[in-house]
């Protein structure tokens, strides 16, 4: 069923991000804008701009999505157990307004040992001036 909040986030994205942040899509590897990404700044949500993850976290995985080994806050995101396409995953989602983020998973670099694994339809980069 349809709801006027649907029909905003609609309206808000384009069909790619609205299908990533409000129906938990997934972009193709290698494909997003912000994989290769060095410009320092913070990476906020598509969706209502909360900031999410700083350039000093971020690093080149290989995984073929942008990587951070730390949210800026650990109140910025929330996780949620995801068995969708036969596994066992950690969901990532904007703690302001639910936005799917990706996923986290622990083969990332120290200190934190995490790889948050972000789609980059689901960001905006705002970079230091």
């Amino acid at each position: 069923m349809q709801t006027d909040c649907d029909n905003d986030w609609k309206a808000k994205l384009t069909a790619e991000e609205y299908n990533i942040c409000r129906q938990k899509g997934t972009e193709a590897a290698f494909s997003g804008i912000y994989v290769d990404t060095k410009t320092e700044g913070l990476y906020l949500c598509k969706c209502c701009d909360a900031p999410l993850f700083e350039s000093d976290s971020k690093y080149n995985s290989g995984s073929g999505w942008p990587s951070f080994w730390k949210p800026i806050q650990s109140n910025a995101i929330k996780e949620n157990r995801d068995e969708s396409h036969g596994m066992v995953r950690i969901e990532v989602v904007c703690a302001q307004c639910e936005s799917h983020l990706g996923h986290v998973f622990p083969d990332g670099p120290q200190p934190t040992g995490l790889r948050y694994c972000i789609n980059s339809a689901s960001l905006n980069l705002d970079p230091k001036k």
